[in-house]
C-alpha cells in the first residue's frame, strides 16, 4: 500500500515512468482546455514580464544606472535586442531538445527557471552588464516557452483548429502586452521597483504551478489506453476532432497542398541527405518557398512589434513629456485592438485560409504606418491622435499573428505525413516552432535596433515610412506564396 501511494505521488509529480499507477487528476490535467490554457499562461507570462519593464527601461537606465539622456534610446534598444538575440541562438536547440525527449514538461520548466533568474536580476541589478544578463536569460526562457508551447498546442488541437486556437491564445496574451506596460508604469510610480518585482513573481508562481500539473495527451494515453478513466471522453472527442480536422483539411487546404498524389510528389524528401540534415530533419523542408515565406511573415511581425516596444516610450517622453505611467498608457490602444480582433482573424484563417488574412493585414498597415508621421509635440489633441493611430496599427497587428504559424504547421505536417520515417516518432513540430521562434526573435532583435537608429537619424515619421515599405513587400510575397500560388499566376506560368 505504501509503495502504491509513493508511486502515485511520483507519477503525480511526473517523476516516474511507471504507467501502471495513474497520477492524481489525470483526466483534467490532460484535458484539451487545460493544456491549451497552460500554453496560453506560459506565453502570457513571457510577454507580461517582457512588457512589464518596457516603459520603465528608460527610467531604470537614467535613475539606477545613471546614463546621460543622449545614451538612453540606444541602450533601451540594446536591452530589447539582447533579449531577442538570446532567443535567436537558443530557439533551434530548444526545438531539437524537445523533439528528442519523451515529454515537453522538463524543457518547459527549464525555460521558467531561466525566467525566474532573469526577473530577480532585472529588478535587483545595479549595473548595465547585470541588466543585459537578465535580458539574455529572459530571451533563453522565451526560446523554450514559445518553441515547446506552440508544438504542444498543435499536438493537442490538431492542424484544423490551430488557427482559431492560436488566434484565441494570441488574443489572451495580448492582455499581457497591453496591461503589462501600463501596470509597470503605475507600479513604478506608486511603489517603485518592489511593486513591479512583486507582481512579476506572482505571475511566475501561477505559471509554474500550471506547467507542473499539465500532462500531455500522449503521456496520458500511456497509463492505460483501455481504461476509460484516462479522460476517455476528452480523448475520444479529441480523436474525433482530429479526424474531422483531417477531412476539413483535405477540403479547405486543397489550394495550399493539392491532391494526395501531388502531395506525394511535392513533399517527398530524398533519403540521400547530408549529415547535418539528418541531425536537424527540418532543414530539407526549407527548400519550400511557402515555408520560407511563412517564416518571413513571422520575422516582419516581430520587426513591427520590436519597433513599437522601442519607440513608443521614447516618443511619449519626447512629444508629450510623459513619465512611465503615461508611456504605459500608450500601449493600451495597440493591445485592445489585438485582444478584440485576434480570435476573429484566427477564425478567418481557419475558414478562408492564410493568404487573404495576411495580404489584407499587411496591406492595411501600409497607410496606417505612414500616417504615424502626423503626430508631433503638443497637448491632449496630439496625444489622442497618436493613441488613435496606435489603435489602428493594433488592428493590423492582430491579423498577422496566426497566418505564419498555421501556414508553417500545415506545410511541415504534409512533409511529416509523406516522410514519417525521416522525422521520427515525435515528428518535426518542436523543431519547426524552434525555427519559427528563432526567426521571430531575429525580428525582435533587428526591430528595436532599426527603429532606434532610423528614429535618431531620419526622424520618427521616416522610420515608419520604411516599415510601411517593408509591409508592402511582405503583402506581395504573401499573395504569391502563402496558401499556394494564386490561380492568375499559375495560369500565366502555363
Amino acid at each position: 500500500m505504501a509503495s502504491s501511494t509513493r508511486q502515485k505521488i511520483l507519477n503525480t509529480l511526473q517523476l516516474s515512468k511507471d504507467y501502471t499507477v495513474k497520477p492524481a487528476g489525470l483526466q483534467w490535467r490532460s484535458n484539451t482546455y487545460f493544456i491549451v490554457a497552460t500554453v496560453a499562461i506560459g506565453l502570457f507570462t513571457d510577454l507580461f514580464l517582457y512588457g512589464l519593464v518596457v516603459p520603465i527601461l528608460p527610467y531604470m537606465l537614467r535613475d539606477r544606472i545613471g546614463l546621460p539622456p543622449d545614451q538612453i534610446q540606444s541602450n533601451v534598444s540594446g536591452l530589447l535586442a539582447a533579449y531577442a538575440g538570446a532567443s535567436v541562438v537558443c530557439s533551434p536547440f530548444a526545438g531539437l531538445l524537445a523533439d528528442r525527449m519523451t515529454t515537453r514538461q522538463a524543457p518547459f520548466l527549464a525555460g521558467l527557471t531561466a525566467l525566474l533568474g532573469a526577473t530577480v536580476l532585472l529588478f535587483t541589478g545595479q549595473t548595465l552588464p547585470v541588466l543585459i544578463l537578465a535580458r539574455v536569460l529572459q530571451g533563453i526562457s522565451a526560446a523554450f516557452v514559445w518553441t515547446i508551447g506552440l508544438a504542444l498546442c498543435l499536438e493537442t488541437v490538431g492542424p484544423g483548429n490551430l488557427g482559431k486556437t492560436i488566434g484565441s491564445i494570441f488574443s489572451f496574451i495580448s492582455v499581457g502586452n497591453f496591461c503589462a506596460p501600463l501596470l509597470g508604469g503605475i507600479l513604478y510610480e506608486k511603489a517603485g521597483y518592489p511593486g513591479v518585482f512583486g507582481i512579476g513573481l506572482a505571475i511566475l508562481g501561477v505559471d509554474f504551478t500550471m506547467r507542473l500539473l499539465v500532462i500531455e495527451k500522449k503521456v496520458a494515453k500511456r497509463y492505460d489506453a483501455k481504461d476509460s478513466s484516462v479522460g476517455d471522453r476528452d480523448t475520444t472527442t479529441n480523436d474525433q476532432q482530429d479526424g474531422s480536422n483531417e477531412e476539413a483539411q483535405d477540403d479547405e487546404q486543397q489550394p495550399l497542398l493539392g491532391s494526395k498524389e501531388e502531395d506525394e510528389a511535392a513533399f517527398k524528401l530524398s533519403g540521400d541527405r547530408s549529415k547535418l540534415a539528418r541531425m536537424v530533419p527540418i532543414l530539407p523542408c526549407l527548400a519550400d518557398p511557402r515555408l520560407v515565406t511563412a517564416l518571413l511573415v513571422a520575422f516582419v511581425q516581430a520587426l513591427l512589434l520590436g519597433n513599437f516596444d522601442a519607440t513608443v516610450p521614447t516618443v511619449a517622453a519626447d512629444y508629450f513629456n510623459a513619465g512611465a505611467l503615461k508611456a504605459g498608457i500608450f500601449f493600451l490602444p495597440l493591445g485592445v485592438s489585438d485582444f478584440i480582433l485576434g480570435p476573429i482573424f484566427g477564425y478567418c484563417v481557419d475558414r478562408f485560409g492564410t493568404k487573404p488574412v495576411s495580404v489584407f493585414s499587411y496591406t492595411y498597415l501600409i497607410p496606417v504606418l505612414t500616417l504615424l508621421r502626423l503626430p508631433h509635440a503638443g497637448g491632449n489633441d496630439q496625444m489622442v491622435l497618436y493613441g488613435s493611430l496606435l489603435a489602428l496599427c493594433g488592428v493590423g497587428l492582430a491579423g498577422i499573428g496566426a497566418p505564419s504559424i498555421v501556414e508553417a504547421g500545415a506545410i511541415v505536417q504534409k512533409y511529416y505525413e509523406v516522410n514519417p520515417d525521416w522525422f521520427g516518432e515525435n515528428g518535426p513540430y518542436a523543431q519547426l516552432y524552434g525555427l519559427n521562434s528563432m526567426v521571430f526573435s531575429a525580428g525582435l532583435t533587428l526591430g528595436p535596433e532599426l527603429a532606434g537608429e532610423f528614429k535618431q537619424k531620419f526622424g520618427y515619421g521616416n522610420m515608419n515610412a520604411v516599415l510601411a515599405g517593408i509591409c508592402a513587400v511582405t503583402a506581395v510575397l504573401c499573395f504569391v506564396f502563402l496558401g499556394g500560388r494564386p490561380k492568375m499566376l499559375s495560369g500565366m506560368k502555363r
